[in-house]
């Protein structure tokens, strides 16, 4: 009988969590609903992970209703059952308004890194909070990751940047 409950209960488990196909199709919607928002940019950012049937969002935006409209997108895909908004809200302040323009100007005008510029949505995030710099996405190499570093930090007014880039090569 033990054994019949333990087996009837695995098996429930299993059926509660979506097959791998479902689990990328999620996934792979979930990630173009977030990218396609029309606020969504380089002074925002957005991650999330899939758990079962669901969603868990990450990251910082500097308007509440990208955060909210974040949710929204999330919950309108289809195999979602329940999301879970971690996203969190800048605050409002003139000066890390005024970093984030100098360290996006830093970036995208020095010679290695105006490629970047060219997207719609930059693969190079900048959040500021408090004059303290995170930088966030994926670059091409190591060297690019250097130098996005070196530039933000010479911005005056920025307190301490945490280069979390990642690059695609050595």
């Amino acid at each position: 009988m033990k054994l019949l409950l333990a087996v009837t209960l695995s098996a429930l488990a299993l059926l509660a969590q979506p097959s791998e196909k479902a689990r990328q199709n999620m996934i792979k919607e979930v990630r173009h609903e977030l990218v396609m928002m029309p606020y969504y940019g380089v002074f925002d950012n957005l991650s999330f992970r899939v758990d079962g049937y669901t969603v868990t969002l990450l990251g910082q935006v500097t308007r509440p209703t990208l955060k909210s409209e974040a949710e929204n997108r999330a919950k309108s895909v289809e195999g979602v059952e329940k999301v879970v908004n971690q996203i969190e809200v800048l605050p409002l302040s003139p000066n890390d308004d005024r970093i984030r323009i100098a360290v996006a100007r830093a970036i995208f005008n020095h010679p290695v890194l105006q490629q970047y510029s060219l997207r719609a949505v930059p693969p190079i995030h900048i959040i500021v909070k408090n004059g303290n710099v995170t930088l966030e996405g994926v670059v091409a190499r190591e060297m690019d990751k250097n130098v996005a570093n070196i530039q933000a930090n010479g911005v005056s007014g920025v307190f301490s940047v945490k280069n979390n880039l990642v690059a695609e090569s050595k």
